[in-house]
């Protein structure tokens, strides 16, 4: 029902001003219920976390409900493994559900509504070919037109109804229709589908059925069951509205006509009891999200998947929450990025480089410090001890004294950043170079006394001499030096693999691909880059997976969910760089 922390507070967009206005005619006496109903055909992706975010965060703020629902009314589509990917997605943005229904758990009623729709006149079994029923169904122009089977008497269509349910016709020999009208402006209208035949085993009810209903019949439906007071939907489905309101209105009047029900009392006792055919749901659509450099359709993103050009749904260049969530971003980040971009019905495309400055300066704060050198040069103090090694205690945070510190290993032989080091320096460069003298973070000031090359002119090793009164990296009243840098132990050190991602896409669009291409020939090869030669402090040895940090200078990091193993193989994938490229945007605006 609620989230975890305590709810910000927020502006007030259309959808809760719809609320405080019906709170204050009392118009469900002062309930909110809402819901959020994926269909289990996929992982959820970040435009579900603003949904997520907003029917969840609704619940909370005004003290009411929301059910985490799942509309599974295709067979052929839909696992198990979807449905649990799904609950630990909402747990993890820090969402708790009140109940957590399927529409497969009211297949029964809706199938004794489907033959209460035919009883009453209002639905009929059309044997045309799904060709034709497209071609009949005219245009925005031109009114459809009628079935020849649209005029079917109720004990016929009754009887071809149960032979569908008792399996007795093939997938597609013929599909029961809402009778509504044919004119209708809306092309929804045109006598939409309300169930279909699918011979296929379901996930939960196993071969059970063999017809199943459709989403439109379905989901007002749904809703007016579980009591839904405020059905909130994406804009894309601001067009099938009508058939929701017309689906419940029906069942409203049929609601009124007990003997329909006949040997099926027990059902209209128990629709009629329901709040939602009382007080019934009205639903409000908002616009979807959209990101730069991504796409969020679910059909992309299973391509994306089996045609292996990520290496799963949770891949960490994937748009998916659970994606999102082995890179490294936090259940925050999501909340405080859902919550800026806000709730209106005009498209717009947010810049992917907010999502990141949200994980920043979430990461910001909770992150520990510590050092690790992903493309390293030998680096060796020529008069600091062989056998010597001296510790030093680092704060885990600059901040915070509450994070505690660690302790660091300091040998003559180090590893440095290979960028960290040039033989010609420029002016501005204030690292390594000849004749210079650097910090080394926390340890010691070192002087560059040489360095040697292979027969390419990369660099090999470079030589040094410490300033034993520089210990801890400051010297009292001494000279001054600009440059700072990390570095590990190369003898007390731990090698480990970091993995570098970028945005999967080469361009801001890829759903608007040139003539003769299609998304997927925009994915930049080079979103993922594994180095396996890096070395990190022996503090990171027993890093659980999952676990935020800093690297000291080189971004924001997090053990790998999967393939990090403490003590074993260290794997770190980068959430995100320290440059705040979103700051850097907004700086440009107000120009």
């Amino acid at each position: 029902m609620s989230t975890k922390p305590d709810a910000p507070e927020k502006g007030k967009d259309f959808i809760r001003q719809i609320i405080d206005k019906d709170n204050e005619t009392d118009k469900y006496g002062q309930r909110v219920h809402t819901r959020f109903p994926p269909e289990p055909n996929g992982y959820l992706h970040i435009g579900h976390a603003k949904s997520i975010c907003l029917n969840f965060g609704l619940a909370r703020e005004y003290g009411g409900k929301c059910n985490l629902r799942f509309d599974d009314t295709n067979p052929v589509k839909e696992e198990m493994e979807y449905v649990d990917s799904i609950r630990q997605d909402v747990e993890w943005l820090g969402f708790e559900w009140d109940a957590n229904p399927f529409a497969s758990n009211y297949f029964e009623r809706l199938y004794f509504i489907a033959e209460l729709f035919i009883k009453m006149g209002m639905a009929y079994v059309d044997h045309q070919s799904a060709d034709k029923i497209r071609e009949n169904r005219g245009t925005l122009k031109e009114p459809g037109i009628n079935s020849p089977y649209r005029d079917r008497t109720v004990d016929e269509n009754l009887s071809l109804f149960r032979a569908m349910k008792a399996g007795e016709m093939a997938d597609g020999e013929c599909i029961l229709r809402g009778k509504i009208d044919m004119t209708a402006p809306n092309l929804m209208l045109r006598d939409p589908a309300l169930y279909r035949i699918k011979h296929a085993t379901h996930h939960r009810t196993g071969d059970t059925w063999c017809i199943y209903p459709m989403y439109d019949f379905t989901h007002g439906l749904s809703d007016a069951m579980e009591g839904i007071t405020h059905s909130i939907c994406t804009m894309e489905f601001e067009n099938n509205r009508p058939v929701y309101d017309w689906c419940v209105n029906t069942l409203m009047k049929g609601l009124k006509q007990p003997e329909l029900f006949g040997e099926n009392a027990t059902i209209y006792e128990e629709l009629a009891a329901l709040p939602g055919f009382n007080q019934r749901p009205w639903q409000y659509e908002f616009a979807r999200l959209n990101i730069t450099g991504t796409v969020l359709s679910k059909r992309k993103l299973i391509q994306l998947v089996q045609e292996g050009h990520v290496s799963g749904w949770d891949d960490p260049r994937m748009p998916t929450i659970s994606g999102f969530r082995r890179r490294g971003f936090t259940p925050e980040s999501i909340r405080d990025f859902c919550d800026r971009i806000g709730v209106a019905k005009a498209a717009s495309t947010v810049e992917y480089a907010l999502l990141e400055h949200c994980v920043r300066q979430d990461l910001n704060d909770r992150a520990a410090r510590y050092m690790g050198v992903v493309d390293p040069v030998k680096l060796v103090i020529e008069n600091y001890p062989d056998d010597q090694v001296d510790e030093f205690e680092m704060a885990l945070h600059p901040e915070y004294e509450s994070y505690g510190t660690r302790t660091v290993p300091f040998t003559k032989e180090l590893w440095i950043e290979r960028a960290d080091f040039m033989e010609n320096p420029p002016k501005k460069f204030f690292r390594m170079g000849p004749d210079r003298e650097v910090r080394l973070r926390g340890a010691y000031y070192v002087l560059c006394t040489g360095y040697d090359t292979d027969e390419n002119g990369t660099i090999t090793e470079i030589r040094a001499t410490y300033d034993p009164e520089t210990k801890g990296g400051w010297l009292e009243g001494g000279r001054k030096v600009k440059g700072t840098m990390h570095w590990v132990s190369a003898t007390k050190g731990i090698k480990a693999e970091v993995r570098n991602y970028t945005n999967l896409f080469s361009i801001d669009n890829p759903n608007a691909p040139e003539e003769g291409k299609t998304f997927v020939d925009y994915i930049d090869p080079n979103s993922q880059e594994i180095l396996t030669e890096c070395y990190v402090e022996p503090a990171l040895a027993t890093m659980a997976p999952g676990t935020n940090f800093q690297f000291e200078r080189t971004g924001y990091f997090c053990a790998d969910s999967k393939d990090h193993k403490p003590g074993e193989k260290l794997v770190f994938n980068r959430t995100a760089t320290l440059r705040d490229s979103w700051a850097k945007i907004q700086k440009q605006m107000k120009k």
